[in-house]
């Protein structure tokens, strides 16, 4: 069977015949969430019950729910999607993306590469025995492989609805959605904490503590709150910041354009990254510890909910790369120690995503030369300068490499200070939530501005 068939077998979810109102595209994506949720909630059956979930801040970057049948979130569909991006760049895989078949050729392979990597990585997942079955013979391990991949698989295709019929990307409404639960529930949750018996929501903790004459208690709740709406504040804030370069048509005259170059030039790319390497070190310390091979850090066994036990850091890189918080700090007393690793906690986060942010300047195409071919191909030039790509390249570097750095120091200590103060969920994810809600809003007020009432279209314009 040649592979043009294959493609055209695949599952895929149709495009909408006609163009779709804003009301509609919200229903679609309300459809999507409602479902998002209740994979995320769907517990797997025979998973050990003292299976104690690690490992936070990867299931933030995978909108993920470790436990239920999406733990491995958009993990797989990710590095399936970047895994064919490479192998188009470097031409392993040729395909003319400028016609209409390339581009159909393309997005089918996208989703063979999902496939492949939904089976693969819940196989690898579940033999390595991070998913501990309730008793581990064939069939359960069976049970627990094919739940995880129906649910990678439902996940695929909702994200394929979301991007088709609502507002935008699954992908991000998933991370978005993910974020947003974990801030609502910290921040407004009545249910008692077994360990302390108070509220885990912050507010209903401030006020259940101040209540009972207990106001100096209350301040690290309170802290977490101003943390994350700072956060929040700043992160629009700089998404909304950018610099307008004026560009004009060589052909007519009097008329141009601004090419806008954003202060978060690479986005959330560098905060991504740092938190995944973060992570990554993190996962392989303990796989080598527990094969005997403390190289990254040692860890110890501690009691959590239920009787049940995880293993925390407690010495090696595993331990510095673990957020440290200033509630920890002053509960804990202030030690050489604990001040060694919120420094090295921040000058990682800081100094990665700095790093990474210059690093995606090229990797991601979007160097001052790509800029400038971009702006070439399109028939427009700088006023006031000759039509020459290394004229526009040095003009371009100018503004490009700055922000670049900037952007890249700007989301790490955003980042840093949500971790370290506590905020409502970890600062990469906050981050991530902003700008992917900041998205959104560009597109809908793109798009559908017209179609708004007067005074919401006068807010959004």
């Amino acid at each position: 069977m040649a592979l043009e068939d294959i493609l055209t077998k695949l599952p895929e979810v149709e495009k909408p015949l006609k163009r779709l109102s804003l009301k509609e595209k919200l229903i679609w994506t309300g459809i999507v969430l409602v479902l998002y949720f209740i994979l995320s909630l769907t517990p797997l059956y025979g998973l050990n019950p003292n299976y104690v979930a690690q490992f936070e801040t990867l299931s933030i970057l995978l909108a993920a729910n470790f436990g239920s049948i999406i733990t491995l979130g958009i993990g797989p569909i990710v590095t399936g999607s970047i895994m064919l991006q490479l192998l188009v760049g470097a031409e392993v895989i040729k395909i003319d993306m400028h016609t209409p078949e390339g581009r159909q050729k393309y997005q089918g392979l996208q989703k063979i590469f999902s496939i492949f990597f939904i089976i693969f990585e819940n196989a690898a997942y579940v033999m390595s025995g991070a998913l501990p079955p309730a008793t581990p013979t064939t069939l359960n391990i069976l049970i627990l492989l094919i739940q995880l991949i129906l649910g990678g698989l439902i996940l695929m295709l909702l994200d394929e609805v979301s991007s088709k019929w609502g507002i935008g990307s699954g992908i991000s409404l998933f991370i978005a959605a993910g974020v947003s639960r974990q801030i609502f529930t910290r921040a407004l949750s009545p249910l008692p904490d077994p360990h302390t018996q108070l509220p885990v929501g912050a507010i209903p903790k401030i006020i259940t503590l101040i209540a009972q004459g207990n106001a100096n208690m209350a301040i690290w709740p309170f802290v977490s709150v101003i943390a994350t709406l700072a956060v929040f504040l700043m992160a629009i804030y700089f998404s909304g910041v950018q610099i307008n370069i004026p560009l004009s048509f060589g052909r007519v005259r009097g008329f141009g354009i601004k090419w806008p170059i954003k202060w978060f030039y690479t986005s959330n790319i560098p905060v991504i990254l740092t938190a995944a390497l973060m992570a990554s070190l993190q996962f392989w310390a303990l796989m080598l510890y527990n094969a005997g091979i403390p190289l990254l850090g040692t860890f110890e066994k501690v009691q959590v909910r239920g009787g049940r036990y995880t293993q925390v850091a407690v010495s090696g890189l595993a331990k510095y790369l673990h957020n440290p918080t200033l509630s920890q700090l002053f509960s804990q007393g202030i030690t050489r120690d604990a001040l060694l690793s919120i420094g090295f906690y921040a000058a990682f986060m800081i100094t990665g995503a700095i790093f990474f942010s210059y690093l995606w300047l090229n990797v991601g195409k979007s160097s001052p030369s790509d800029v400038a071919d971009q702006i070439l191909s399109s028939g427009l030039s700088m006023p006031g300068f000759r039509r020459d790509k290394r004229i526009l390249e040095k003009v371009l570097a100018r503004y490009i490499v700055p922000l670049t750095i900037l952007g890249g120091l700007t989301v790490g200590v955003l980042a840093t200070l949500a971790d370290v103060l506590d905020a409502l969920s970890r600062g990469t994810g906050i981050l991530l939530t902003v700008m992917i809600i900041y998205q959104f809003y560009e597109n809908i007020r793109k798009q559908h501005l017209q179609e708004m009432n007067p005074m919401v279209r006068k807010v959004m314009g």
